[in-house]
Parts: C-alpha cells; structure tokens; sequence
C-alpha cells in the first residue's frame, strides 16, 4: 500500500513523457512534409520575418534560396517558419461603413429591447420591496435562546 502513490506518480510521469514524444513527433513530421512540398514559386516567411517567394530548392545541402523584391537570399531549411499568407486588407472607408451598420442594427437591437428591460427592472424593484430586514428583537430563534 505504501508504494502505490510512488507507483501512480511513475505511471503519470511515464505518460506524460510518451504524450509529449508523440507530439514532437507529430510536429517533426510535419515540418519534414513541409521541406518536402517546397516548390519554387511558394511564398514563405522565415524565422526572421523575411517574406519571399523560393527561387530554388537545394534539398542536397538543405538550403533554400528565396527571392525577396528583388534580393535573392539563401537561407538552411531550419530558418524558414511556414508558408506565407497575405492577411486581407480592408480599406478605412469599408471598415468604417461595416461600423455604421453595426451600430445601426445595435441601435436598433436596444429599441426593440427596452421595455422589456424596463419591465424587468420594474419586477425587481417590486421584488426588493417586499424584504424586510429582520433586527434581533424581532428573530424567534434568538429570543428563545437568551
């Protein structure tokens, strides 16, 4: 009985370690895939924040060379972080006007909503009127005991 903690804390040690191999694992083989699927023309982005697109593939020396308006850069496998993707732009005029709609469906939201907040607040305060505090003259319990 006295080494059954010690047991259970081996097991749950031992199960960590396997679950945080197989993720490394997991991971490994998916950077592997990502070397392997390289082909001149993909825009990445590396380590460093270097966005370009590859030029070539030197899978001997595992290098990569990437052409950055207009540098060609060679960088190790290693250095590059993943495939870019450009996040969408949306112009200060668009997002002004999804604003305006938004708040104008907001405001229209509120007035929909108003009485009824009204009348719930209104059964609260009709709630809260009803309780009375109770003083220690008036508590039974208390006064039997004294």
């Amino acid at each position: 009985m006295e080494y059954m903690s010690l047991i259970l804390i081996l097991v749950v040690f031992g199960g960590m370690m396997w679950w945080q191999s197989r993720k490394a694992k997991q991971q490994q083989a998916e950077k592997q895939d990502f070397r392997r699927n390289l082909k001149p023309g993909t825009e990445v982005i590396t380590i460093g924040q270097v966005i370009g697109k590859v030029v070539e593939v030197d899978e001997q020396y595992e290098e990569i060379v990437i052409d950055s308006e207009g540098s060609k850069l060679r960088f190790g496998f290693n250095a590059i972080a993943r495939e870019y993707v450009r996040p969408a732009y949306v112009s200060d005029e668009e997002y002004e006007a999804q604003q305006a709609e938004a708040a104008e469906s907001d405001a229209d939201a509120t007035a929909d909503d108003e009485p009824a907040q009204v009348a719930i607040e209104a059964s609260l305060a009709n709630n809260n009127a009803d309780v009375t505090p109770v003083d220690e003259a008036t508590d039974t319990k208390d006064s039997a005991t004294k």
